[in-house]
């Protein structure tokens, strides 16, 4: 059963947080798509880790992200988050836009992080291996292009929106748009700081990701240091999503060294 929202401030931001378990915290960083509803990829992290899930400044309303402009802002952002926890250090886990933004919160200050986790994450880009464009695809094209498995895709276009719900995907639209328009979901500059990510680092990405190629991957490889990389087949851009069970499990045997 998911956790009742919580409302966290940081400084003068304050945000939903979802919250479960116990032990040495991991903080997970959804994408650009908003909030990732609670599934068994929560459920099995948080039965042995403190799970926060925190909902990105301007996702899900406009009213707290005056000072969040761009993925930098964002990053300093979730360095204070980490420096507010009264805990040790933390496991940070990102998907997507999460994941470029924790790699942006590692090149910075890894003094916080026990370990990195990147799933299909955007932030770099490769000149001649193309990404999808989410901005231009239709919803059903969005939706559709996310997952190999066409039944999750089924699932969610079925679904009938309350006004609530329409208004929180507005404005998780506009702050994705704010985030990752130009240039299209990545930093120019990023590549050249990776190397300074000095924790453990987890790459997952889905085999058939249609809107950031598992392609990517290698690239990574390259500009991490002892980044270990896993690929899973039948899989698209949501690898926590659609490979709920398995992708924890990829994680929790990370952590734990085995």
């Amino acid at each position: 059963m998911a956790p009742q929202p919580l409302q966290h401030r940081v400084r003068d931001i304050s945000v939903r947080l979802f919250r479960a378990g116990a032990g040495q915290p991991l903080l997970f960083l959804h994408g650009a798509g908003g909030l990732t509803p609670w599934n068994a990829f929560f459920e099995k992290l948080s039965g042995r880790y403190d799970v926060l899930v925190p909902e990105h400044p301007g996702f899900g309303t406009r009213d707290n992200a005056k000072e969040i402009k761009n993925v930098a802002d964002l990053a300093m952002y979730y360095l204070d988050f980490l420096d507010a926890l009264d805990t040790g250090p933390a496991h940070l886990v990102g998907h997507s836009l999460g994941g470029w933004t924790a790699a942006e919160v590692a090149v910075r200050n890894c003094s916080r992080l026990a370990s990195l986790t990147l799933i299909a994450p955007a932030g770099i880009r490769i000149k001649g291996l193309p990404c999808g464009d989410n901005f231009i695809w239709t919803h059903e094209e969005t939706v559709r292009n996310l997952y190999h498995d066409q039944a999750f895709a089924e699932r969610i276009l079925g679904l009938t929106l309350t006004e609530e719900e329409a208004d929180r995907v507005l404005a998780n639209r506009f702050m994705a748009t704010r985030l990752g328009w130009e240039p299209r979901w990545f930093n120019p500059a990023l590549e050249r700081w990776l190397h300074r990510i000095k924790v453990p680092t987890l790459l997952i990405w889905g085999a058939d990701d249609k809107l950031l190629p598992s392609a990517y991957a290698k690239r990574w490889q390259e500009l991490v240091p002892a980044l270990a990389a896993d690929v899973i087949a039948s899989c698209g851009h949501l690898p926590h999503v659609e490979k709920a069970d398995m992708t924890a499990d990829k994680i929790l045997r990370f952590l734990e060294g085995k």
